[in-house]
């Protein structure tokens, strides 16, 4: 198992510091970081700094780079969630992560919160199948279950299960057997209930921080170069409900 000790980097003031991005594991090919909610992991039309760029500049200073410096996004987040991110820091790396993405050859484990009060069946520390079929709208940037068969719509499948309650909300753990457009989103607000703070998806009230709580809690791969195996946790966010259970 990959060892996992995090350590900050502080984009702002461009040190390594106590606070802002967290490096969950990092070696000569790949680094895995924390993401928060709200930062985008790839730059977009927003021109809002991507994380992309800030791992950039760690990498840059640590290793006293000259030039640009190689980095490569194997996936992405949704901006509002949060949590494991992997790069690449050389292009074997890259077409290597990739492809197990495509393939399904790493294994990643979500954590959710959902209101209690607003589950519309029980669930239990039994794992659930769910199984849709979603129709993506771009326009709208938003996913919508459809009858099998509707043109355009495809096959969505995963699994939740509880893994603990508070007084108000219950955590759950997803395990994705497919990888549609915002899939947990929509699955879990059209069986259970929305996340909590997704008022795309249903909630009633934002976060304070315009996250939702989502969160990609474990990733767990065969190294892409080395062949060792790597599971690394994030972390939950600041946020006061997800400390609850952390």
């Amino acid at each position: 198992m990959a060892d996992t000790a995090a350590q900050q980097w502080d984009s702002s003031i461009g040190h390594l510091s106590d606070t802002h991005m967290q490096v969950l594991y990092e070696d000569n090919h790949i680094i895995i970081v924390n993401k928060a909610p709200g930062e985008i992991v790839q730059g977009d039309k927003t021109g809002d700094t991507p994380l992309s760029e800030t791992v950039k500049a760690y990498l840059k200073e640590k290793y006293n780079k000259p030039g640009n410096v190689f980095l490569g996004v194997a996936h992405r987040l949704d901006r509002p969630v949060s949590g494991v991110v992997v790069f690449a820091k050389t292009s074997k790396a890259l077409s290597r992560l990739c492809d197990m993405f495509r393939n399904g050859k790493v294994k990643k484990t979500y954590h959710a919160l959902l209101p209690t009060a607003d589950l519309k069946r029980p669930i239990t520390e039994q794992p659930l199948e769910l199984e849709h079929h979603l129709l993506k709208n771009d326009k709208q940037n938003k996913s919508y279950v459809r009858p099998a068969g509707t043109p355009g719509a495809k096959q969505a499948r995963l699994d939740v299960r509880r893994i603990a309650q508070s007084d108000r909300y219950t955590l759950v753990e997803v395990h994705l057997h497919t990888g549609r457009h915002h899939q947990i989103r929509c699955q879990l607000s059209a069986a259970l209930a929305p996340i909590k703070g997704d008022l795309k998806y249903g909630d009633r009230r934002s976060n304070p921080d315009a996250s939702i709580c989502l969160h990609a809690r474990e990733i767990t791969f065969t190294h892409p170069v080395s062949q060792t195996p790597i599971h690394v946790i994030a972390p939950y966010p600041s946020l006061p409900l997800w400390q609850v259970f952390e």
